[in-house]
């Protein structure tokens, strides 16, 4: 496959330049034709032999992957010239428009092996074109796949927020149910509450446990108690006492030997029917040992 690309570059330009040179060995002829047939050969074939040593030299360079400036100058000049050769005898013929047809071959013989010269620098051998391909090949594999993972994931994800909005969506509904029922609960036991049969009902429950709710606005509901009971006397509470009172009656515990920790001392104090609460008594029991420990 790359001879025939390489053919296909090279066969143009062999050609355009055989045809290039035929024709400027023909225009050499005519124009030099008072000059003896050696003569015009020599001048001809001098001209295409430059060019054609240039071109030569030129593709060798080429070949060893060198390039020459002063080489490929020199190939343009002959170009040029064989090209101002025919552009000047079309000129001076009376029908100049065929011989300018084919005036711009030896311009054109230049540009395709110029042509063919980029192709050779850029050509690549079949092993690292099936490389290439390869991995171009990977690389489009591997961007189907990735697109082919996207779109499973955004499905699944879509599968996923409609389940659960359909979950939330049941769950809102139940909740709406419930509440409704509830509030209509809540309105059949205030309307009944409120009801003008509700004070007589109440009254009848209430009548023998609770003597004396008869005739009540608003009669109370207590649970009936079966049997015999004796009522039990409350609990006067002891008066409450100062700081100072307080800290007199640690200090008298804890004169006495031995010395009382605060547990004990708590313990002599609410049995002797003192009261106070527990933060109280311990900062009184602190201020004391404080105190008696600053004493000794």
């Amino acid at each position: 496959m790359s001879k025939l690309k390489r053919f296909l570059t090279l066969a143009p330009a062999v050609a355009m330049t055989v045809i290039s040179m035929a024709l400027t060995l023909a225009v050499v002829m005519m124009w030099l034709d008072g000059m003896p047939t050696a003569v015009r050969l020599v001048v001809g074939l001098g001209l295409d032999g430059g060019w054609l040593a240039t071109l030569a030299y030129e593709r060798r360079l080429a070949a060893q992957g060198d390039h020459s400036t002063p080489v490929t100058a020199v190939g343009w000049g002959f170009g040029l010239v064989a090209t101002g050769v025919l552009v000047a005898h079309a000129l001076g013929e009376a029908d100049p428009a065929s011989w300018l047809a084919v005036s711009w071959l030896p311009i054109a013989a230049k540009a395709l092996w110029l042509v063919h010269g980029l192709w050779e620098r850029t050509a690549l051998t079949p092993k690292a074109l099936d490389s290439i391909r390869d991995i171009q090949q990977q690389a489009r594999d591997r961007a189907a796949v990735a697109r082919a993972q996207l779109r499973a994931e955004a499905g699944t994800e879509e599968t996923r927020l409609t389940a659960v909005t359909e979950a939330g969506a049941r769950v809102a509904r139940v909740q709406s149910r419930t509440a409704q029922k509830l509030a209509g609960a809540w309105s059949e036991l205030e309307g009944t509450r409120q009801g003008d049969g509700t004070a007589q009902a109440l009254t009848c429950v209430t009548e023998r446990v609770t003597p004396g709710v008869t005739g009540v606005t608003e009669p109370r509901w207590e649970l009936p108690v079966w049997g015999q009971f004796e009522p039990v006397a409350a609990i006067e509470a002891a008066p409450a006492l100062s700081d100072e009172e307080l800290d007199r009656i640690v200090t008298e515990f804890l004169s006495e030997a031995p010395a009382l920790p605060y547990r004990g001392m708590a313990e002599r104090f609410r049995a002797a029917g003192h009261a106070a609460g527990e933060t109280r008594l311990r900062a009184a029991w602190k201020r004391a040992t404080t105190a008696a420990g600053a004493g000794a």
